[in-house]
């Protein structure tokens, strides 16, 4: 006799809305699912009733959790960020999730109502790396001294083009930062700048945008790209809800 799988609800996102928005269905893990809204005065999470189990962050995951997000983008312009895998017992326990955020959501509605987060990453081009690397005479000469030397015998001179490698990289992030980061900064509503990842990451980038200077915003992205585009490569990714600006998900997921 087959066992009764257990149901539990997934949330996806909160909104503001006066009414129970229909967002149509998604596939989750391969089984179509009913997205629905439970609703507190103004605000709602957006839902899917699914097995109740722990579901990890894979790729199609990760997808199908952003999927949701973006129809309901499409449709609410007051999206509030719930990171992925958060399932509740029941509905109803969703509901008094969602009584106690009010407070908080009542605060983030008109901060993030009719705005989007774009990301950007610039990443140096290793070409123009090596030849920036080359005329660098500094880095040069002590890259040319330990040529040829055990590792041992060139310890410290190693330490050395570590310390002078890192400060040369730290010099070219502050030269794109002062070019590409600081002047997008002033046209969003807000930005954030996150540390790099990997080694020739130069900028890792989140801003805050009116929806309606959205064009005006990627016009701006596309004159630094222009500008930059032998040196670096663009990685320019949403729209997204405003994750690096919105600190409920760990309260969602504390509760």
């Amino acid at each position: 006799m087959n066992q009764e799988i257990k149901m539990g609800t997934y949330i996806f996102c909160g909104i503001e809305t006066d009414i129970d928005d229909d967002f149509g269905e998604v596939e989750f893990e391969g089984v179509k699912r009913k997205l629905f809204t439970v609703r507190y005065k103004n605000a709602a999470m957006v839902a899917a009733d699914v097995p109740m189990k722990i579901y990890h962050p894979n790729k199609e995951n990760l997808m199908m959790h952003q999927h949701v997000v973006s129809v309901v983008m499409k449709k609410k312009d007051t999206v509030i960020p719930v990171s992925f895998g958060n399932v509740f017992q029941s509905s109803e326990d969703v509901g008094v999730l969602l009584e106690n955020l009010y407070p908080q959501f009542t605060k983030l509605f008109p901060e993030i109502k009719g705005k989007i987060e774009v990301g950007l990453k610039v990443i140096a081009k290793k070409e123009w790396l090596e030849a920036t690397v080359r005329k660098n005479t500094n880095l040069e000469k002590m890259a040319h001294a330990v040529k040829g030397k055990s590792e041992a015998a060139s310890y410290y001179e190693r330490i050395k083009i570590g310390d002078a490698a890192q400060q040369f990289m730290t010099s070219l992030r502050n030269e794109v930062k002062d070019e590409v980061y600081e002047p997008l900064e002033k046209s969003a509503v807000a930005a954030k700048a996150n540390d790099p990842i990997g080694e020739t990451m130069l900028v890792n980038a989140s801003f805050l945008v009116d929806r309606d200077k959205e064009e005006e915003f990627d016009q701006k992205v596309n004159e630094a790209h222009e500008k930059w585009k032998d040196k670096v490569e663009f990685n320019y990714t949403g729209p997204w809800p405003a994750y690096n600006f919105v600190n409920i998900r760990l309260k969602v997921e504390e509760s």
